[in-house]
């Protein structure tokens, strides 16, 4: 499975503490990410991540390409409702996009982890028909 991972600046450590707890699941998909939170979590977790820009020079809209291409099984989207951003149309865009295309989408732990262990089940399984 094609997993996204994206984190504000405020959830990066919490992003880094989820994909330390999780790196056995993590390690047997494909990991996708803008590139800070990917760097950031290559650095604690040793996964390969596939990273792009970072989310506020595009990283976001190349995220969400890949969604609109079919290409991201799951994401992972910690955000900070907190501390709105200047480039908030394009994480709105994400979100967007993964309600158009029924992509599994998680913007807090609890829900990451529902779905991370959903994932590890073979819950996920559905997304193949898609492809």
């Amino acid at each position: 499975m094609f997993i996204g991972l994206i984190a504000h600046d405020a959830k990066k450590k919490l992003m880094q503490n989820f994909c330390i707890a999780y790196r056995g699941i993590l390690s047997k998909h494909d990991l996708y990410a803008t590139g800070t939170t990917g760097r950031l979590i290559e650095e604690v977790t040793n996964l390969s991540v596939h990273k792009y820009l970072p989310g506020h020079l595009g990283g976001s809209q190349q995220l969400g390409s890949q969604i609109e291409h079919n290409q991201i099984d799951l994401l992972i989207f910690l955000r900070d409702p907190f501390a709105p951003k200047p480039h908030e149309p394009d994480v709105n865009d994400v979100v967007k996009l993964c309600d158009m295309h029924n992509i599994p989408l998680a913007t807090n732990l609890a829900t990451a982890e529902l779905l991370i262990k959903a994932l590890d089940r073979g819950d996920m399984e559905w997304r193949e028909i898609y492809k």
